[in-house]
């Protein structure tokens, strides 16, 4: 099977590989995935909650389980959407292992999802009324070298890290300042995803080579950004990454000093499983999936072929 992605030609099938040379192509991040453990009660917090709506629902691409390596197994997903990006949550039959209860924002399998808000007070009225599970102490105010966003971070019913992000005037992509004050809730869409590595140089190998290219960087470190990832004396390298193109959300590379723990040997249906969908090619309703990949860290890429 063939595609182009980000200059690419891919070469992909089960358990392997190939990159190409190829100029002339286009490609864009088109969501993350995650797996959860009930899908009704994931889609009613993402959608009541969070105001994400429901595009779509029903069984899961027939080729997925065979790609993650899941023979026998059948996948149910619900596709959301939030302003123009979107999210998949999927569940398995049969379900697998539980996210680990200590996870920790630096452990290697960390990776969330960053929701921009225009009124962060607002929305945090909204999250605080749920008793979420938090990982941050509050809303957190980080510094202008490091952005000055307001953040707060916390997790989904099935474990899974979430963000919520205020830009100050002026900060963040044009996307974000257009949109703000435009509705009628203060959530605006998906930034990017923000995955945990122990190696920046090594990360950016493997993500350059799908065509992603670097858009920012910075050092966090201090009392906020402790507060903000619940880690005593938190230290992070923040490497945000986007395709040439302007759709679709970005990735962030986190690496913590020291890296947490590695990403432990389960199977993808286990419920701390996320993965990122790139497409190539034109934009369409059709995406075949072409294969998968895992970056350096194990955080799975999953690769369509846009028609």
């Amino acid at each position: 099977m063939r595609a182009a992605l980000g200059g690419l030609t891919l070469l992909a099938g089960l358990g392997f590989l190939t990159l190409r040379r190829q100029g002339g192509s286009t490609a864009r991040m088109v969501r993350v995935s995650r797996v959860v453990a009930d899908l009704d009660r994931a889609v009613a917090f993402y959608r009541d909650v969070l105001k994400f709506r429901l595009a779509s629902r029903g069984p899961g691409d027939p080729a997925l389980p065979g790609l993650l390596g899941l023979p026998g197994v059948t996948a149910e997903e619900a596709v959301l959407r939030l302003g123009d990006e979107e999210i998949a949550l999927v569940r398995f039959d049969p379900p697998g292992a539980p996210y680990p209860a200590d996870s920790r924002s630096d452990d290697l399998w960390f990776q969330h999802l960053a929701i921009v808000v225009d009124d962060m007070a607002a929305a945090w009225r909204q999250l605080a009324a749920q008793s979420p599970h938090l990982i941050s102490r509050g809303p957190q105010r980080l510094p202008p070298c490091n952005g000055g966003v307001l953040a707060v971070k916390f997790r989904d019913p099935d474990g899974h890290p979430l963000e919520l992000i205020q830009f100050p005037p002026g900060g963040g992509r044009p996307v974000w300042q257009r949109a703000a004050g435009a509705g009628s809730q203060p959530f605006l869409g998906i930034d990017h995803s923000a995955l945990a590595v122990a190696s920046t140089a090594r990360s950016l190998r493997f993500y350059r080579r799908l065509g992603f290219r670097v858009v920012s960087r910075s050092w966090n470190s201090g009392p906020a950004q402790s507060r903000l990832d619940g880690l005593p004396g938190a230290r992070v390298r923040v490497t945000g990454l986007r395709f040439p193109s302007p759709a679709g959300p970005g990735l962030e590379l986190l690496r913590y000093a020291p890296p947490g723990r590695p990403v432990p040997p389960l199977p993808a249906n286990a419920l701390v499983t996320d993965w990122v969908t790139l497409s190539a090619g034109s934009a369409g309703p059709r995406r075949d999936l072409v294969g998968l990949c895992r970056d350096p860290d194990g955080h799975r890429v999953l690769l369509t072929g846009g028609r």
